[in-house]
């Protein structure tokens, strides 16, 4: 059984920084690819990064050079740098596994930017 577990969020101030960490049990952890969601309050879930199996990543064009997403394979554990922080990227961050054909979900962590 798949498990996913974020951890990490809170409250910030803009201009700030978190990292976020996702913690997979259940499966092979280093030959599936991971990515990043967040979900604001009453939008959808939109992408925010991801990271494949070769540690090639990608990253949508709203938090390029601010986020940087990671893995380390030993500790089947993905990471979220977050820095620069703005009050729109306030939302849920979810972390996503596909393995075959697919996708898991964590169940979220809460990201604030507010002064």
């Amino acid at each position: 059984q798949v498990q996913l577990v974020e951890s990490g969020g809170g409250l910030v101030q803009p201009g700030g920084s978190l990292r976020l960490s996702c913690a997979a049990s259940g499966t092979i952890f280093r030959g599936n690819a991971m990515a990043w969601y967040r979900q604001a309050p009453g939008k959808q879930r939109d992408f925010v990064a991801v990271i494949t199996s070769g540690g090639i990543t990608n990253y949508a064009d709203s938090v390029k050079g601010r986020f940087t997403i990671s893995r380390d394979n030993n500790k089947n554990t993905m990471y979220l740098q977050m820095n620069s922080l703005k009050p729109e990227d306030t939302a849920v961050y979810y972390c996503k596994m596909r393995s075959g054909t697919s996708d898991y979900w964590g169940q979220g962590t809460q990201v604030t930017v507010s002064s």
